[in-house]
């Protein structure tokens, strides 16, 4: 089942959400400084093209500069990912096929916001 959702995900929604998050990532290399939110906005275009089957959990060793990191992710690139998932579960909720994509775009969101200090993990 998680097979056939993500299939129907990255057509309707997960390869336009991933090249996002890879066209923030490449952007993100840019600058030298913001390398490491680069690697986190391609380990999140990994979670984005194929989410059923994994989480996103709170990393044992984040600390405070996780969460500075996060205010400058969110400043840079993270609002407008967050937009782009809810510009794209709103359209999915409308479907009854699409209403777990819509969820699953919902989940999707805060990480797009703060992506430091979390870890995916197999569910």
């Amino acid at each position: 089942m998680k097979t056939l959702l993500n299939l129907i995900w990255l057509v309707f929604a997960g390869f336009w959400l991933g090249l996002g998050y890879l066209l923030a990532g490449v952007l993100l290399l840019l600058p030298i400084v913001t390398i490491p939110f680069a690697i986190a906005s391609f380990r999140i275009a990994a979670y984005a093209f194929w989410p059923f089957g994994r989480t996103v959990v709170e990393s044992p060793s984040a600390g405070v500069g996780s969460a500075l990191g996060n205010i400058i992710w969110l400043l840079l690139a993270g609002w407008w990912l967050a937009l782009a998932h809810l510009a794209t579960a709103i359209p999915l909720a409308c479907t009854i096929i699409g209403i777990p994509m819509a969820w699953a775009n919902l989940k999707m969101i805060p990480v797009s916001l703060m992506p430091l200090g979390k870890v995916i993990v197999r569910a």
